[in-house]
């Protein structure tokens, strides 16, 4: 720290400057590590005050320019999945807002904590030092800025006056990474981050810390550990509890204990180990209609009710942070029993609990054998599936080509797939090892988390499996400058099938003897035809990039796209054509 900015008994002196100074150290205080941002006019202060961080040291933190703002929250999104710390993504007025809001969906949905903060167009026409001087300024100003991302922030605040800036920064951190985690919104006006103020001292640490963790009701945890140690047919399902590694941990730890299956549908995290003997996999119909007992642990679409679900006098449990999905509009999965609490703490306190409930060891030994079996012959069904390395039309598979990458990055690599690279074909054993779209379904978050994951982790290898379709919503030119421009190189495969296929398969679905089934060129609105050159888009920013069409061709491929990532220090792309 310099040029005045001093830190002592809890207090920390601000020198002289403009409120733009002041976001900036109140954010780097609080443990923001970086603010990912795609500027406008109304960035001045801001901009000028990461210039004063730069030449006079001082407090701001790291800036990350991103060419599109959809880059900008995929990164901060990336960067917190890793870190568990809620990062800063400052955007322009109500425009970068609008290109903010698919990724700010998936952040809601998914209780990614972040600040997602706006420029303000000038209020003013004129008598303030920030006041409209541009003509984009009558025309880009709106009635109410936040009513576009109002349904999908926890907290959102415009703000106006220097008493603000602490509180407002805090508040912010405090709300988005209370339980239910997620995104807040705030905007800052032109003219307040341009107010010039004298040396100010303010408190170092925040005074509004995010709430602790749920612990859930210890009486509904005895009577679950009841109902489990009753139940024939026990089954736990999950799909985001990966996100945390410890309630990866709590989860072995119960699942293994007490032999307790686990399946994961829609798995967005590495929930449990793929060795595992109670990991049973990503599918499960026969277990859930078989069960007469069904522990969900943050779980939010447990099964699709049209496709398979439990008996009707199966006993189901929800247990979650926020057991009932309450930003969810309709969500009618029946439950006899909801408890909130973090999984941690829950299956923790479940373990204890069931520990003193006295269940026969003979009758966990029985269920641990039949179990074990199935676990066995589950993932020996996953490897065949791998095996075969084209499909009809003599595309490749995407199974084996996942499998091919996995071999050979191996089970320290992190993986981040955006549509086909599952789990079951990347089988991990390592918390925060593999990461998949999030449920809204807001395209184009996959490269961007991954520069936020790789920008996190360092010199880990970072790999990000897209589809086609997918690649081309993540605005991939932008991604491959920021990775470029800062050092970050990854290896991306593009499993390219020509297509949007679950828009192909969704209308089949419905209309399996339609007439979109008998059209010899496809599908409607499915087709994406020419396929580009994927390949040369890394090329341009000096990347590598190959086009795969054979099993032959993949292998040596795969081989210089590591070099490249892992000895040359380039990002690397293989544009791979599959079934």
């Amino acid at each position: 720290m310099s040029d005045g900015d001093s830190k002592s008994n809890g207090k920390m002196t601000l020198p002289a400057g403009n409120l733009g100074d002041t976001f900036l150290a109140m954010l780097e205080s609080r443990g923001v590590d970086y603010l990912f941002a795609n500027a406008g006019t109304d960035f001045a202060s801001i901009t000028e005050g990461l210039a004063k961080a730069k030449s006079l040291g001082r407090r701001a933190p790291k800036p990350i320019t991103a060419p599109h703002e959809n880059a900008a929250i995929g990164m901060a999104y990336g960067y917190t999945l890793m870190t568990g710390k809620p990062q800063a993504v400052m955007v322009h007025v109500n425009v970068g807002t609008a290109n903010s809001i698919a990724g700010l969906i998936n952040a809601s949905r998914e209780n990614i904590p972040m600040i997602l903060a706006a420029g303000r167009n000038p209020v003013s026409e004129s008598g303030h030092f920030g006041t409209r001087n541009w003509s984009i300024h009558w025309p880009q100003e709106v009635f109410d800025q936040a009513s576009m991302v109002r349904e999908y922030v926890k907290w959102e605040y415009q703000f106006s006056t220097e008493a603000d800036m602490e509180t407002m920064i805090d508040r912010a951190l405090q709300v988005a990474d209370s339980d239910p985690k997620g995104p807040v919104y705030i905007t800052l006006p032109r003219e307040a981050l341009g107010r010039e103020i004298s040396e100010k001292e303010h408190s170092a640490t925040t005074r509004l810390p995010a709430a602790l963790p749920t612990a859930p009701n210890p009486g509904a945890i005895f009577e679950l550990a009841g109902w489990i140690k009753s139940a024939k047919r026990p089954l736990i399902i999950t799909n985001t509890i990966g996100k945390v590694a410890e309630a990866v941990a709590a989860l072995e730890s119960l699942a293994g204990k007490f032999a307790l299956p686990v399946i994961q549908h829609n798995a967005r995290y590495m929930n449990i180990s793929a060795s595992h003997e109670m990991n049973l996999g990503f599918g499960g119909q026969s277990l859930v209609e078989n069960a007469d007992l069904i522990v969900l642990v943050e779980c939010d679409v447990p099964w699709v009710p049209l496709q398979f679900e439990p008996k009707s006098d199966c006993r189901i449990a929800h247990i979650a942070a926020d057991p009932i999905y309450a930003r969810y509009p309709m969500r009618g999965f029946k439950s006899d029993l909801t408890i909130q609490g973090s999984a941690t703490l829950s299956l923790g306190a479940l373990e204890t609990a069931l520990e003193g409930a006295g269940i026969a060891d003979a009758d966990i030994a029985s269920r641990r054998t039949r179990l074990k079996a199935e676990h066995d012959d589950l993932w020996t069904e996953y490897d065949k599936e791998s095996d075969l390395q084209t499909g009809p039309g003599g595309d490749l598979n995407p199974a084996w080509v996942s499998r091919e990458i996995f071999r050979a990055c191996g089970a320290d690599a992190t993986y981040i797939s955006e549509y086909p690279m599952r789990a079951h074909w990347l089988p991990t054993n390592r918390p925060k090892s593999f990461f998949s779209t999030p449920p809204a379904g807001a395209l184009g978050w996959g490269l961007g988390a991954a520069l936020g994951i790789k920008l996190a982790l360092g010199d880990g290898m970072v790999v990000a499996g897209v589809g086609d379709g997918a690649y081309m919503f993540n605005n991939p030119v932008v991604m491959h400058q920021i990775s470029a421009a800062y050092d970050l190189p990854i290896l991306i495969i593009v499993f390219n099938n020509r297509r949007w296929n679950a828009v192909r398969g969704s209308t089949l679905q419905m209309y399996p003897d339609g007439e979109a089934s008998k059209l010899n060129d496809g599908v409607p609105l499915s087709a994406l035809t020419p396929s580009p050159d994927f390949e040369l888009f890394p090329q341009s920013v000096g990347g590598f990039g190959a086009r795969v069409e054979t099993p032959e061709q993949f292998g040596p491929a795969l081989a210089q796209a590591l070099d490249a990532v892992k000895n040359e220090g380039r990002q690397a792309l293989l544009n791979v054509m599959t079934t």
